[in-house]
């Protein structure tokens, strides 16, 4: 794999040295040049363009949210912007996904040896991600379009499934039966655009909508209220205990797993801390063996845009038990990662363009009504 050059924009040094041990522990990637301002990486840019840029958004003399817009003005490149987890921190996050970052991850915390690997594997994989979904408008030269054309590959480290969550499906199990419909969508890279073009199309109405997009802490609620205020229907960031009902969407908080048990004819929430799964907390695959168990042929499982492969399993878990399994097309995904395991692996029945995604739920809402 060719390595990832990468250009770190942070005005603290202690944190400069940070990201780049980080980053350094994954042999394909490297740090060419760090910078502590928006000035000063535009002259370490005029000598040679990352791959990748790993934005602070606070700087002195020029704020992240301003240089960032330039650069997409001028010469668009893949973008990952390292936040605070705080309020603040998370509105301009949300900001600078609107205008053209790829992915967000949080400032690492690395308060013990679990954080640091943790930390590393959000940092690797997002630098990764952002590396093969490009920048918003040519992202041209060679060497990107090089990395582009690499397979979706996620760095090094452990890959836990599922099964350290909750149990899996067992053989031969009842059904689920009497249960209310249940739609269940997992996003990573590229989702945040993606469910911001799918929500709004949703009429209210619309069967219980479950979401898990890979984002860090603090960031969910930010993205939930945005959402929110586009949508018909209610878009908010799940609390431990919610009940999911129509017309409502609720969104995994970021670093908890978000999992359905069956209450009566319809669902709870729980919302859990645990390790990695997929290399994600929350987890796609954690969600969507939690709506296999809990709502079995009720549910619709929807596997969105995003680097890796979490998700396809727990998307071919549902269908075992014949709930209906749809993946994002590849001419609409940023990166067909996650969709595409799920259609190599035979877990999605087909594979669907994001503007058709909401005429599919509204099907599934019809077909659903009608039983």
């Amino acid at each position: 794999m060719a390595q990832i050059k990468v250009l770190i924009v942070d005005d603290s040094a202690s944190a400069r040295k940070a990201l780049c041990e980080l980053l350094g522990a994954d042999p394909a990637i490297r740090v060419t040049a760090t910078a502590r301002d928006a000035f000063d990486a535009a002259e370490k840019m005029r000598d040679a363009l990352p791959d990748v840029m790993l934005l602070d958004l606070e700087l002195p003399r020029m704020n992240g949210l301003t240089f960032l817009a330039k650069i997409m003005a001028q010469h668009p490149l893949p973008v990952v912007v390292c936040s605070s987890h705080t309020d603040a921190g998370s509105h301009a996050a949300m900001r600078a996904l609107e205008i053209g970052a790829r992915e967000v991850v949080g400032k690492p915390r690395l308060t013990s040896p679990e954080a640091r690997q943790e930390a590393q594997i959000r940092l690797s994989d997002a630098v990764r991600a952002a590396a093969k979904a490009g920048g918003l408008r040519g992202f041209g030269d060679r060497a990107s379009a090089r990395l582009k054309a690499e397979p979706t590959q996620l760095s090094p480290g452990p890959k836990l499934t599922a099964d350290v969550i909750l149990p899996p499906p067992r053989p031969g199990a009842p059904i689920p039966s009497g249960v209310g419909p249940l739609v269940v969508i997992g996003a990573s890279t590229g989702g945040t655009e993606a469910l911001a073009t799918l929500l709004p199309r949703l009429a209210p109405t619309t069967p219980p909508v479950v979401i898990v997009q890979h984002m860090p802490e603090k960031f969910t609620a930010a993205f939930a209220r945005r959402l929110d205020g586009l949508c018909s229907v209610s878009v908010s960031e799940a609390v431990d205990g919610d009940r999911p009902v129509p017309g409502s969407v609720l969104i995994a908080p970021g670093d908890r797993h978000l999992i359905l048990r069956r209450q009566g004819a319809g669902y709870r929430v729980g919302i859990l801390d645990g390790p990695y799964v997929a290399r994600h907390r929350p987890s796609v695959d954690v969600l969507f063996r939690s709506a296999a168990i809990a709502a079995g042929p009720a549910a619709l499982g929807i596997l969105m845009t995003g680097m890796g492969d979490d998700g396809a399993r727990g998307l071919a878990e549902m269908r075992a038990v014949g709930a209906q399994t749809i993946a994002q097309d590849k001419p609409t995904s940023v990166v067909w990662g996650m969709p595409g395991e799920a259609m190599r692996i035979g877990a999605a029945e087909r594979a669907v363009p994001l503007p058709g995604l909401a005429t599919e739920i509204a099907r599934y809402e019809m077909r659903v009504g009608a039983a």
